[in-house]
């Protein structure tokens, strides 16, 4: 057999393959992803007073790890943040340390709902991988319409008059100063 000696841009076009194959298919593909999105997370912003709308309903039972059921009617006129999240996604990844942060300040003051559809099991799993103390949830039914998102990481912060005053679809930095301004100007009311 008479062997050629690839071409330099035959073997440029392979490298890009299997580099674009790592990104996507791997897990420093994920590990990537979760840094590009931790560079991009801004604070989040409120909705404009004239622009926000009242809940729709607090009718939405959910599940803790403990198999504990609540239901969101329990914490009505108090200041709520839900985070919809996954272990799979990069984005909800990149901003659950903010949110740890944030959490570890203010759980004693509002109600933190961290709403995975993993099992029990692999969400638990992760938060002790990446040393989280977040209280996760599992819907038993269909959260209001006002939070229907159909993708990941999607937040609400609702106020204690049942506003949704912040709907952040995306990463975000929740642990900026002006969030906590935010809060601390909520919690004030």
């Amino acid at each position: 057999m008479n062997w050629k000696k690839p071409k330099k841009s035959t073997i440029q076009n392979i490298l890009f393959i299997v580099f674009i194959a790592l990104l996507l298919f791997s897990p420093l593909g994920t590990f990537v992803k979760i840094q590009l999105n931790r560079l991009i997370a801004f604070s989040p912003k409120t909705i404009a007073v004239m622009d926000q709308k009242k809940l729709s309903s607090y009718q939405w039972q959910l599940v803790d790890a403990s198999g504990k059921h609540v239901s969101l009617e329990e914490y009505r006129g108090k200041v709520i943040f839900i985070n919809f999240w996954a272990t799979w996604c990069p984005p909800c990844i990149a901003e659950m340390p903010s949110m740890q942060k944030l959490y570890a300040d203010y759980q004693d003051k509002m109600v933190f709902l961290f709403v995975t559809t993993d099992s029990f099991e692999k969400g638990n799993a992760f938060l002790v991988k990446e040393n989280l103390t977040l209280p996760i949830y599992q819907s038993v039914s269909n959260p209001p319409a006002d939070m229907d998102s159909a993708t990941i990481p999607a937040t609400y912060l609702i106020d204690q008059q049942g506003n949704v005053i912040l709907a952040k679809i995306g990463t975000a930095n929740w642990n900026s100063d002006s969030f906590r301004e935010t809060l601390d100007e909520l919690l004030k009311k």
